[in-house]
């Protein structure tokens, strides 16, 4: 299964580490400094040219990406979860 994140992009949900907040997460100098590393790294992709209101943390094969993405958390949370209750009804 897949959370589509905006724009062409789309993640596979078993890769998904954690959905967060941009505003609030970027208060935490552990989380600037996370960011920042991911950035000089080159593992940050940015799913849309407008305003970004969360970043998703992904683990694809041995890497780490982040996602900048222009949706609130709570749709993405809304989302996943409803991605990850269809995935129980299947397997």
């Amino acid at each position: 299964m897949y959370l589509h994140l905006g724009g062409d992009t789309v993640i596979r949900k078993d890769e998904i580490i954690g959905i967060f907040d941009l505003e609030n997460s970027t208060v935490s100098p552990r989380a600037r400094e996370f960011l920042t590393e991911a950035e000089k790294n080159g593992r940050i992709v940015n799913v849309s040219s407008e305003l970004p209101k969360s970043f998703v943390v992904c683990q694809e094969n041995d890497t780490i990406k982040v996602y900048i993405c222009q949706l609130l958390p709570v749709t993405l949370i809304r989302r996943a979860s409803q991605i990850f209750r269809e995935g129980e009804r299947k397997e």
